[in-house]
Order: structure tokens, then sequence, then C-alpha cells
């Protein structure tokens, strides 16, 4: 497996993972969030990847994945729920996975330290103030969250006091404590939330120091991050990410780019770089202010950001006869819907840059576009969340060539003037490809079964004999891929 070792903010260098060690987390069996903590990170990788191969084998060749040089601590967005024991003794930490259930936690392997030790003054300063966790049921106490962004890079932070209520008493004393011990905190807030709701802030925001917004450099390009911005968590896995997704954009400065789904225009502006114009498109209205701001800050003048439903937005625009060069799109997890994805189509862009965080609604989006003109041309997966069973792709598609139009010659090498044929791959350098590309190891009658189904000639008829194993699904994905990179069957998995 591959990872993705950083040195600043540009250079990355791919080293091989030596990791060995697991790190025992003394939360595991009842907090829930790291579902992979029972493995190594060498066992957690090639678990991700059999992964995608299994459910995005089948469009084209899925890449290694990267992963990360030192796998903890990671995440610069850290939200901690209170609660109150039977004895009234104040503790925070995360929901219980599936449940209401505050799980209490005061050291997390995944989360940035500082904000850990953050919270933990938090804790005790709700103890020496006299206030309560608030109870959303009786809708008595104070404190439901605290919520701590960390600008990895700028350093700069953000504490978010989410209450139940709007009263605060000793507001100024309270905030000067916590400064005291954390002088390096930069802007605190306090927002409102006395729903009974699973969702961490409220609509209110009031800010008790600072201006209420970090600044944070991703990519040489900076940012502001408000408290209900959306910003990656795993920034040095971002720029992973996102370096791969403009390398597979293939921008040469000619282009026009739409960027949906744009958010705060992290990618959409990092594309502007390489661009000859960006359209951001995002519904949710305080995101399109920030991804203003955010193009100001970095005096990007060739990027505009547009308040819309993505889908309608590219339908309205092919509509007027405009057109795109490159649709990059990073939907939530359960994807894009036909309307959107029909809008694409619609648009027909040349290439479509699809960034996911679950490739099993991505599977689907993309099965749609290959039956409606487009092909799938790579696929790398990042993992940008350490532990836990999520794994981040990126898949690039363009569109099918018109090579149907054309009368098809069958020229053989004799007819060239060639002495010899080229040689068809044995059992042996199949079995041997999967071997060192996957690190898998498969057998000759497995090879001989996916023969069989592709239509392939095979050494002997193995599959009429019911009592021998049929090819797992892990090992059905690889072995296609080995079919693939020795020309044996197409991208779309039939017969050349």
């Amino acid at each position: 497996m591959i990872v993705e070792k950083t040195t600043g903010t540009t250079h990355t260098e791919k080293v091989i993972c030596l990791a060995k060690s697991k790190h025992g987390c003394p939360y595991a069996k009842t907090c829930g969030g790291c579902q992979l903590q029972n493995l190594t990170y060498e066992e957690q990788l090639r678990f991700k990847q059999v992964k995608c191969i299994r459910l995005l084998g089948r469009f084209c060749r899925v890449e290694e994945i990267i992963g990360m040089e030192t796998p903890y601590h990671y995440r610069n967005k850290v939200q901690a729920a209170f609660a109150e024991d039977r004895r009234g003794n104040i503790f925070s930490g995360v929901y219980q996975a599936a449940s209401h259930k505050v799980v209490a936690v005061e050291k997390c392997l995944t989360e940035d330290e500082k904000a850990d030790e953050i919270i933990g003054t938090v804790r005790k300063l709700l103890k020496s103030f006299k206030l309560k966790p608030y109870n959303p049921d009786t809708k008595q106490g104070f404190l439901r969250h605290v919520l701590v962004k960390r600008g990895f890079q700028s350093g700069q932070i953000m504490v978010v006091l989410v209450t139940g209520v709007r009263e605060f008493t000793k507001k100024r004393s309270f905030v000067n404590a916590l400064l005291k011990a954390h002088p390096e905190i930069t802007t605190v807030l306090q927002n409102v939330n006395p729903r009974r709701t699973s969702m961490v802030l409220g609509k209110e925001d009031f800010v008790l120091y600072g201006d209420g917004k970090i600044e944070e450099t991703l990519c040489g390009l900076r940012f502001r991050i408000s408290a209900k911005a959306f910003y990656q968590i795993n920034p040095a896995q971002t720029e992973v990410l996102y370096q791969k997704a403009l390398e597979f954009a293939a921008l040469t400065g000619r282009e026009t780019v739409i960027d949906a789904y744009c958010g705060t225009g992290t990618i959409g502006l990092f594309a502007a770089e390489h661009a000859k114009q960006v359209v951001g498109v995002e519904l949710n209205a305080d995101a399109v202010k920030d991804a203003r701001e955010n193009a100001k800050l970095n005096g990007a003048k060739n990027i505009r950001f547009v308040c819309a439903d993505a889908g309608e937005f590219m339908r309205e625009a092919a509509a007027h006869g405009e057109s795109a060069d490159v649709v990059l799109m990073d939907p939530p997890r359960a994807g894009s819907d036909r309307a959107f994805l029909s809008s694409v189509l619609t648009l027909s862009p040349k290439r479509i840059v699809y960034i996911s965080c679950n490739p099993e609604t991505q599977q689907r989006d993309l099965l749609f576009l290959c039956k409606n003109g487009y092909q799938v041309r790579k696929i790398q997966p990042v993992d940008m969340f350490p532990h836990t069973s999520h794994v981040e792709t990126v898949a690039v598609l363009s569109r099918k060539s018109a090579s149907k139009s054309f009368i098809p010659v069958s020229i053989s090498p004799k007819d060239m003037g060639l002495s010899e044929e080229k040689e068809q791959p044995t059992y042996a350098n199949i079995c041997d490809y999967v071997q060192k590309t996957h690190d898998m190891k498969v057998s000759s009658l497995y090879v001989a079964q996916m023969k069989a189904e592709c239509g392939l000639e095979t050494q002997a008829d193995r599959s009429g004999d019911k009592k021998q194993p049929k090819c797992p699904p892990e090992k059905r994905e690889v072995i296609l891929d080995a079919f693939r990179h020795f020309g044996l069957i197409g991208e779309d998995g039939t017969e050349k």
C-alpha cells in the first residue's frame, strides 16, 4: 500500500507503509467510531483497497490507495457532547454509534490533541462556574456541546460553546478563564441550540471573543472558516485528494470548469489557478457567502459563485447554449440523484471529476454515467479517515469515442509483416500480477473460472465440477483487473 509522506504544503513523495503496530484505544469497545481499530494500519489500507476494487473495479483499474504516514490526531475539527452521571459528575465525549448515549472520552487517537485539552478545560470550568450540561428532554442545564476547529498551518483556534439557552451568566469571566488557560485560542462563540435534535449547531451565533472566524492555508491558498462552514477535517490528506483531482481534470488554462456542490469554494479555487474560468454552484447561501470571501482573500478574479441548485443551473446553461469542459462534483454520502446526473449529461462536458466519500453510491452514479455516453478512465482511493471504515475516492470520466461510426478492420501481425503474434499471458503471469499489484494470492482454478465467465479460452473446462470452490468477490475483482492489464478484456469487462 502507498502512504503519502508530506513535507511542507506542496511537495509530497510516496513511501511504502512500514507501520506494523496496533495502537490500542481504551474506548474501542464502547465508542464504535473507529470500526477498524482492531487492524494494523497496513491491514486497514488493504481492507479499503479490496473494498474499492470490489465496488469500482468493474469500471477500470483501481489505483493503490494513498494512506497517511502518521495516521493519528489528524482531525482538525473536534466536537464533544456534555452530560452528567447519576452522581452529578460532568463528563464529555462522543455519542455511541447508532445511539444518543454519550461515551466519556478524554483523549482520542484521531482528534487534535490541543482540541482535547481545551475540551478538558471547559469541563473543569463548568464545575467551578456551577454550570450544568443541558438536557434536551427536561430543557434544564446550560452546555450541550463544545466544537473546536484548529488551523494546522495557521495555528488559529476557534471554540464554539453550544448552549441550550441563550442566557450565559458570568459570560465574560468564563471566556477570560478559558483564554487564560489557552491563550492560543483566537476566537470564541456561543451557539444556541434549544431544539431536541441530533444536530450539533443551532441557528443563532454570538461572538464572545475575536472575529468569529479562523484562517487556514491549504495548497498555498488562504481560507476563512466560520463555525458552520464545511471544511475537510484531515488537511494533510485533503491536499493529496485535491491534487489528484486536479491532475485528473488535466487543466491547461483554456477550460471552463463548473464546481458543483462547491461549498465554500475550496477545490474550485484550486482549479481557478489552472483554468480559464470557474463557476461554483452551491445551494447553501452561507457557504456561498464564505466562498466569495475566500475568492476575494486569494485575489481570484476568474471564479464566480452562484447560489442555486447545481442541476438546475447546468440545465439552464445548456438550454442557453453554454458549455463546460470539466465538471467537478463532490456530493454528500448519499451521492447524486438522477436529476443532477441527467443535467451533467445535458451539459456534456469533456471530463467529469467525481470525488466521493462513499464508493457504494459512487458505483451507482458511475454506472448511470457509463450507460449514457461516458467511460471511467482512472480511480484513486485516498484514506481520509484512518481507523474508520470510510474511504474517499476520486474518479475521472470522459466521453466515449465515436468509434462505432467507423467500419472496424481487423489486421493481424502477419498482415503487417510481423513474424509472430503477441503471446497470451499464462495463468502464472496472471497470478503473479495479482500477487505483486494487490498483495493477494489467487489460484489457477479461480483464473480459469473468471476466464470462462468472460468468454475467454481456458486450458481446460474447470467449471463443471460442483464441488470446486467458487471464486470469492474480492478475488474476482483483482483477477478482472489483471485481465484488463493484459488486454484480455476491455474496460467494460467484455472480451476484446
